[in-house]
């Protein structure tokens, strides 16, 4: 089946791309978890997640003063998002069924639901664990109804990255964060055998979503139910031949069914099992685990990407070919610390360019540190391409560190061919630290092939250790 970079000639594969590269002709059983935008600290998930509360919280809020009707007109707008290609429609795309019929169901299922109405849920994803009717499906389907301006903007960044034409199209309304209220415009996006295309970001698209209420029950409220009756030695202990004790979770599922009333009532009662559930998906988040590219694949991917770059002569005939790869290259590397690529981004008025920016969203490694620890403004981190024939020098380096400022941040890399005398320009961007000018670290092609040889090894993992001697090879002078 036809992909969206397959469709616009991209030539990239996944692991190249911030988006999730869909297919046009059916939908992916991927969705958009509202959990993993939470724990994101780039501005793009921060920003939506923002949105996302606003909007959850007005619905409950009217649900549970009674304003049925100013609740229902809430929802009055949630459509299939067949936009995004993503869900579980068998055949052409077709939502997951958020309608007036579904939107209905979602309002009656809210107000029937004793979490809500004693506000002990607080969030679009717990709906998973303690709602009777609301899963997965819904609430990726809610997500993105809500989200579908910012998605769009999101888009849009991301065909000007990659030379993708747009135009502008009537799309459902979406959930303004500024007017507390559905928003409808025409929005500039692709569009594919004449139907628009939302671009959804790979960091937040999940084959399964984080909160899970089988997974709840069974490895969080099942657990704290068998050592609460061990401990009381009630009826349901058994003696093995062995001396030991035990309760059978078999036992415990008679008394207990699996069902997200049960799921409620059991939260409510311990609320240190759910903070602790939470605690436990937040610490999988941060060690960004999840994603939809499969390690194996990632050392061939690496191993083309080397060959690809070695076969881009150095010199300006070939400088959009070298720009174009190194985005992939960068964004393939870097994932999922910097995300959201952006090219050519203008500052001061449009007098300044640089050619890519990224945004942070590093919650460990020298990427977090520098910010965390070191105390360097890092929010984005901008990059400058450069396939000259000769070697850089100060001219390129003081372009960089001009683009630099405490809100953009005072970070950026250098990508070149290569150094007559490294240790020379090394020297320079030390110049630069010292000056206060920013941090700047090169990138020549030695450094990008190395990079690439480690992930090609499978030692993907040793990466943050590498980046940070390369930038400790600059700040520490």
């Amino acid at each position: 089946m036809v992909t969206f970079s397959q469709h616009f000639d991209l030539a990239k594969s996944q692991a190249e791309l911030d988006f999730v590269d869909v297919t046009l002709a059916r939908d992916l059983p991927l969705f958009v978890d509202p959990f993993a935008i939470s724990q994101r600290v780039d501005r793009w998930s921060q920003d939506a997640h923002a949105q996302l509360l606003a909007f959850f919280q007005q619905l409950v809020d009217r649900i549970r003063s009674g304003r049925r009707q100013e609740a229902r007109d809430l929802l009055r707008h949630l459509k299939e998002p067949n936009e995004t290609r993503l869900g579980l429609s068998r055949g052409r795309p077709q939502g997951a069924g958020i309608g007036s019929f579904q939107a209905n169901q979602l309002f009656h299922a809210l107000e029937a639901s004793n979490a809500v109405q004693t506000g002990f849920i607080n969030s679009l994803e717990e709906c998973e664990l303690m709602i009777e009717g609301i899963g997965r499906d819904k609430i990726s389907d809610l997500t993105t109804n809500v989200l579908r301006g910012r998605l769009a903007s999101y888009t849009l960044e991301q065909c000007k990255l990659h030379g993708v034409p747009t135009r502008p199209v009537g799309l459902a309304p979406y959930f303004s964060l500024e007017a507390r209220d559905w928003v409808n415009e025409y929005l500039e996006l692709p569009v594919a055998s004449g139907n628009p295309i939302l671009l959804v970001p790979k960091a937040i698209a999940r084959f399964d979503f984080s909160y899970n209420h089988g997974d709840y029950y069974r490895h969080y409220a099942l657990d704290f139910l068998q050592a609460e009756h061990l401990a009381a030695g009630t009826s349901l202990v058994h003696a093995l031949k062995n001396g030991k004790r035990k309760v059978y979770k078999t036992d415990l599922e008679k008394l207990f069914p699996c069902t997200k009333e049960y799921l409620f009532e059991f939260s409510k009662n311990h609320p240190e099992v759910l903070a602790h559930y939470r605690a436990e998906l937040t610490t999988i988040e941060k060690r960004g685990l999840h994603s939809i590219v499969q390690p194996e694949d990632e050392p061939a991917i690496a191993g083309a990407l080397r060959t690809a770059l070695a076969s881009i002569a150095p010199g300006s005939d070939r400088a959009s070919d070298y720009h174009k790869l190194m985005i992939g290259v960068l964004e393939f590397i870097f994932f999922p610390f910097l995300v959201c690529p952006r090219k050519e981004q203008e500052i001061h008025q449009g007098r300044k360019r640089i050619d890519i920016v990224m945004e942070n969203s590093a919650t460990s490694g020298i990427l977090h540190r520098l910010h965390d620890i070191r105390h360097l403004p890092c929010a984005f981190v901008a990059f400058e391409c450069k396939n000259y024939s000769t070697e850089i020098v100060n001219p390129e380096l003081d372009q960089i560190a001009g683009r630099f400022s405490p809100n953009r941040g005072r970070i950026g890399f250098i990508c070149c061919r290569r150094f007559e005398d490294k240790a020379r320009f090394v020297e320079r961007c030390r110049d630069t630290f010292r000056d206060d000018r920013g941090l700047v670290v090169p990138i020549d092609d030695h450094t990008a092939d190395t990079w690439l040889a480690m992930i090609e090894g499978r030692k993907r993992n040793n990466l943050d250790a590498v980046l940070t001697r390369a930038i400790d090879e600059v700040w520490v002078s």
